[in-house]
């Protein structure tokens, strides 16, 4: 995908208003892989608006299943356990959920598949799923260092005991659904717990599974049966907006159908912790997701450190963390965070190079960052690097900056949330 569209973002005086999000990525990835492979037909309202599921998506059509969309709304009419074998490769573009999970259903399948993506993809490592799945019984080969294009050749699967070496939910995933196709009982323990939306869209489907603490298994064999559900609004993209409330201590924000799973929710309390007022509301479950009401205000930013467990479950916000560091009292390190290295972009590298830019004092390590705070920052011309992470999250950190910010490559947005910037400009007071 091209990087060329600019975004010029002046400084703000204050944030207000009330935002709902577009559905979810990771629910909705989930959701449409589990639909394909379910018996009946799956609708699904407030589906991802972003590029990334728009691939999952396309990879499933290309797989034999039916799937029409129509803006948010999307019907999947499953195919059950058997998908058709593709005519062309499967372009993931450049989402690593499409590969990595959905690696985990064609290592089931009787038929051989390729899946490629674009140019960052293409650098992103796959070690961590072929391995596993290669112990199951499928075949996939790839580039020398275990990077797509991936070419999978599926097998009657059986089933493994996997300890993860490395926490990620996404693996975690992939092996559920392979699990799905296995002989016996495939079970997987975590170093430590990650986000839980597999095992939920599991069991909402009809899966059964067991859980204990970091452990989940699966038996073979089990038949899904489609749903129909709303995908609650993203609690990744609401980040940048509740960063954003965070750098103006006046503003009021509330996002309505937000997500608030308690494996994703670390991010409140953590924002909490740094100053911020958050209060819940009108909390429901909705196939076995919490979903309920934010309202925010604002408040005077401390520091904080984000290292250990905390950065497992805070990895997709930490690019806007970062960015809004600077501002802080006390300011904000982060370590145990070399996963960054290996994102869309090198996203230690991308922050830091932005934030000196515009003025920023930083210090880089291998697994990390520590910014100063009490900083001033200055408007400049910095780069999204392809990223849509660092795209939005530069946005925010240039609320607050003296003078306009030039974000180059503004377009990588598209990939998780292309409507972010008008989002953010209509809640601004400048």
């Amino acid at each position: 995908m091209p990087h060329e569209t600019s975004v010029i973002i002046h400084p703000a005086k204050n944030l207000n208003g009330s935002v709902r999000l577009p559905g979810d990525k990771s629910i909705s990835h989930r959701y449409a892989m589990l639909g394909a492979i379910a018996e009946g037909t799956t609708k699904l309202e407030n589906f991802s608006t972003g590029a990334d599921c728009a691939s999952t998506l396309a990879c499933l059509r290309s797989l034999g299943v039916e799937c029409e969309r129509n803006g948010a709304s999307v019907a999947i009419h499953g195919r059950g356990a058997k998908l058709r074998a593709p005519g062309a490769p499967l372009n993931c573009g450049n989402s690593g959920s499409t590969i990595r999970m959905l690696s985990g259903i064609l290592a089931g399948q009787v038929f051989t598949s390729e899946l490629m993506g674009d140019e960052s993809l293409s650098r992103r490592p796959m070690g961590r799923i072929i391995k596993p799945l290669e112990l199951m019984g499928a075949r996939i080969g790839s580039s020398d260092d275990s990077r797509p294009p991936l070419r999978i050749t599926g097998a009657q699967l059986k089933a493994i005991d996997y300890k993860l070496p490395v926490a990620s939910a996404q693996v975690k995933t992939c092996l559920l659904f392979a699990g799905l196709y296995a002989d016996g009982t495939t079970r997987i323990e975590e170093p430590i717990q990650t986000r839980d939306h597999g095992e939920l869209a599991l069991q909402a489907f009809g899966g059964q599974l067991e859980r204990r603490m970091r452990e989940v298994s699966i038996s073979g064999g089990q038949k899904l049966r489609a749903i129909e559900a709303t995908v609650p609004g993203d609690i990744s993209s609401a980040a940048f907006f509740l960063c954003a409330a965070g750098l103006f201590p006046d503003s009021q924000l509330i996002i309505p159908g937000l997500l608030l799973n308690p494996t994703r929710a670390r991010l409140l309390d953590f924002l909490i912790g740094l100053g911020l007022r958050l209060t819940m509301g009108d909390l429901q479950e909705q196939h076995g997701e919490l979903v309920g009401t934010l309202q925010v205000q604002g408040g005077q930013l401390k520091g904080a450190r984000i290292s250990g467990g905390d950065t497992t479950a805070l990895i997709d916000e930490i690019p806007v963390l970062a960015a809004i560091a600077p501002y802080t009292a006390d300011g904000i390190e982060i370590r145990d965070a070399q996963e960054l290295r290996v994102k869309e972009s090198d996203r230690i590298a991308s922050v830091a190079t932005n934030l000196r830019l515009m003025g920023a004092d930083v210090e880089e390590f291998a697994d990390g960052l520590r910014i100063p705070g009490m900083q001033k920052l200055h408007g400049a011309a910095i780069d999204s690097f392809g990223d849509h992470r660092i795209a939005m999250a530069f946005a925010v950190a240039a609320l607050r900056a003296d003078g306009e910010t030039q974000i180059k490559g503004a377009d990588a947005a598209v990939i998780s949330y292309p409507e972010f910037f008008d989002v953010l400009d209509s809640l601004l007071q400048k």
